[in-house]
């Protein structure tokens, strides 16, 4: 009987990973396999993302305007940003069963 034991899973590596190679990881893998639900997903929790980070600029941005969320897409591996994001990368990655290089 294991009492206040949770099971850890196999170290993948992912959090010895910065932001920027998680992010970079992550997009690669969603591109590799025209995942376009990730970047779908990434585009909608970019803003509060960048909200955090300090960057409020985009907050007013109409949905007519999504497209100008690609470029924000690449910066999201960028500093603030991507430290928010952080969690939402090692997700996705472990989902997909991808372990650090």
């Amino acid at each position: 009987m294991m009492t206040g034991m949770t099971e850890t899973p196999a170290d993948d590596g992912l959090d010895r990973l910065s932001s920027k190679e998680l992010h970079d990881l992550a997009v690669r893998r969603a591109k590799r396999h025209v995942d376009v639900r990730f970047f779908w997903h990434l585009m909608e929790v970019l803003p509060a993302a960048e909200a955090v980070a300090g960057q409020t600029e985009d907050e007013q941005v109409d949905m007519q305007f999504a497209l100008a969320h690609i470029d924000d897409v690449t910066d999201a591996g960028e500093g603030e940003v991507a430290e928010q994001l952080r969690p939402f990368y090692v997700e996705y990655l472990r989902r997909h069963g991808v372990k650090a290089p």
